[in-house]
C-alpha cells in the first residue's frame, strides 16, 4: 500500500507539473503575440531590408517582445493573484479550478523574476550591443563577428560592473563575510543587483506616477470629444479649409529655391490638416459621446485619482502611528485561505483597477517627464534602439510595481512560503517575491 501511495503522490507531482508548465506556456505564449503586435505597429518600416542588418533587426525585435512579454506578464501577476485569491474563496471545491492553486501563483512569480533577470542583464544588452556591432577590425564581416564582439562587449560589461559593485561594497562594508558573498553570483548577486534595479524603478514610479496623474486629465481630453458648448463646428471647419487653401496657392507659387521657406510651409500646411481632422471628427461625432462619455470618464479620472490618493495617506499615517503596519515581508495565510479587503470581492476589483490604474498614469508620467520625452514611440516611425529602450524601461517600471503597491498598501497580497500547493516551488529572494 505504501508503495502505491508513493507512486500515486508522484504521478499526481508529475501531471501537476505539466498542468503548470502547460499554463505557463499558453499564457506566455499569448502575451508575446500581443506584445509582437504591438512593437511591430511602432517599429520603422524602412528597417526592414534583405540583408545582414534585417536578421540583426529580426533578433532585436524577437528579443525585444520578449522582454515586454515579460514586462507585461510582470504587471498582469499582481491582480492575476488577487482575482485568483478571491475565486479560491468563492468556490473552494469547485473542480473546474482546481489548477488555480498556491503552486501555479507561485511558479509564475518565480518564472517572472528569472525571466525579468534574463531580460535585464542578458537580453536587452546583448540586442543592443548586436544592433550597434560590426565585428572586430580585421575580421570577416558577417553575423558571426558581430556576435563575437557583442559577446565580447557583455563580458566587459558585466566585468565592469562587478568591480563596481566590490569597491561599493569594500566602500560601504569591508568585511570578509560581505565580500566573500559576492563570489555566490546565482543566490546573492544577481538577486540583490535585481533588488537595486527594483529601488531605482520604485523611485522612477514615485517620479513618474504623481506627473502621470496630472497628466492624464489632459491625454484623455486628447482622446475624447470634448462637448461643444457655445461652439460652431462649421464655422471653424469653414475657416480652417480657407487657410488651408491659402496655404495650398503659396506652396504651389512658391520656386524650389526658397527651400527654408518650403519646409516651413509644409510644416505649417500639415498642422491645419491634423487641426481640420480633428474638427471633422467631433462634428462626425454622435450627442451620446460628445455630451456622455467625456465628462463619464473624467468624473471616473477624478474618483480614481481621490480614491488613490486617500489610500496611500491613510496608509502613511498607519506607517507612522503604527509600527506593525510596516511591510517586513512577513508571510500571510497564503492564496486561498483569507480575503484580501475587508469588502471582499468588490474591495479585490478596486484594488486591481487601481493597480491598473497606477501603472498606466506611471507610464503617461515617465514619457511626460521631459528626460524621457525622446524616447516617445511614434507609430511606424521607431528605431530599433528606442524600442530595446522603452522595453528595458518598462520592464523596470513593471519589476517596481509589486514592491510599490505593497509600500503604498494598495494591497495585502502575501505568497505562501511552504504549504501543500507550493511543496515543490523553491523560494528565490527578489524583488517580486519581496514585495508580496
Amino acid at each position: 500500500m505504501e508503495g502505491q501511495d508513493e507512486v500515486s503522490a508522484r504521478e499526481q507531482h508529475f501531471h501537476s507539473q505539466v498542468r503548470e508548465s502547460t499554463i505557463c506556456f499558453l499564457l506566455f505564449a499569448i502575451l508575446y503575440v500581443v506584445s509582437y503586435f504591438i512593437i511591430t505597429r511602432y517599429k520603422r518600416k524602412s528597417d526592414e531590408q534583405e540583408d545582414e542588418d534585417a536578421i540583426v533587426n529580426r533578433i532585436s525585435l524577437f528579443l525585444s517582445t520578449f522582454t515586454l512579454a515579460v514586462s507585461a506578464g510582470a504587471v498582469l501577476l499582481l491582480p492575476f493573484s488577487i482575482i485568483s485569491n478571491e475565486i479560491l474563496l468563492s468556490f473552494p471545491q469547485n473542480y473546474y479550478i482546481q489548477w488555480l492553486n498556491g503552486s501555479l501563483i507561485h511558479g509564475l512569480w518565480n518564472l517572472a523574476s528569472l525571466f525579468s533577470n534574463l531580460c535585464l542583464f542578458v537580453l536587452m544588452p546583448f540586442a543592443f550591443f548586436f544592433l550597434e556591432s560590426e565585428g572586430f577590425a580585421g575580421l570577416k564581416k558577417g553575423i558571426r563577428a558581430r556576435i563575437l564582439e557583442t559577446l565580447v562587449m557583455l563580458l566587459l560589461l558585466a566585468l565592469l560592473i562587478l568591480g563596481i559593485v566590490w569597491v561599493a561594497s569594500a566602500l560601504i562594508d569591508n568585511d570578509a563575510a560581505s565580500m566573500e558573498s559576492l563570489y555566490d553570483l546565482w543566490e546573492f548577486y544577481l538577486p540583490y543587483l535585481y533588488s537595486c534595479i527594483s529601488l531605482m524603478g520604485c523611485l522612477l514610479l514615485l517620479l513618474c506616477t504623481p506627473v502621470g496623474l496630472s497628466r492624464m486629465f489632459t491625454v484623455m481630453g486628447q482622446l475624447l470629444v470634448k462637448p461643444t458648448i457655445l461652439e460652431d463646428l462649421d464655422e471653424q471647419i469653414y475657416i480652417i479649409t480657407l487657410e488651408e487653401e491659402a496655404l495650398q496657392r503659396r506652396l504651389n507659387g512658391l520656386s524650389s529655391s526658397v527651400e527654408y521657406n518650403i519646409m516651413e510651409l509644409e510644416q505649417e500646411l500639415e498642422n491645419v490638416k491634423t487641426l481640420k481632422t480633428k474638427l471633422e471628427r467631433r462634428k462626425k461625432a454622435s450627442a451620446w459621446e460628445r455630451n456622455l462619455v467625456y465628462p463619464a470618464v473624467m468624473v471616473l479620472l477624478l474618483i480614481e485619482t481621490s480614491i488613490s490618493v486617500l489610500l496611500v495617506a491613510c496608509n502613511i499615517l498607519c506607517l507612522l502611528v503604527d509600527e506593525t503596519a510596516m511591510p517586513k515581508g512577513t508571510r500571510g495565510p497564503g492564496i486561498g485561505n483569507a480575503s484580501l479587503s475587508t469588502f471582499g470581492f468588490v474591495g479585490a476589483a478596486l484594488e486591481i483597477i487601481l493597480i491598473f490604474y497606477l501603472m498606466v498614469s506611471s507610464v503617461v508620467g515617465f514619457y511626460s517627464l521631459r528626460f524621457f520625452g525622446n524616447f516617445t514611440p511614434k507609430k511606424d516611425d521607431t528605431t530599433m534602439t528606442k524600442i530595446i529602450g522603452n522595453c528595458v524601461s518598462i520592464l523596470v517600471l513593471s519589476s517596481a510595481l509589486p514592491v510599490m503597491s505593497r509600500t503604498l498598501g494598495l494591497h495585502k497580497l502575501h505568497l505562501p512560503n511552504t504549504s501543500r500547493d507550493s511543496e515543490t516551488a523553491k523560494p528565490s529572494v527578489n524583488g517580486h517575491q519581496k514585495a508580496l
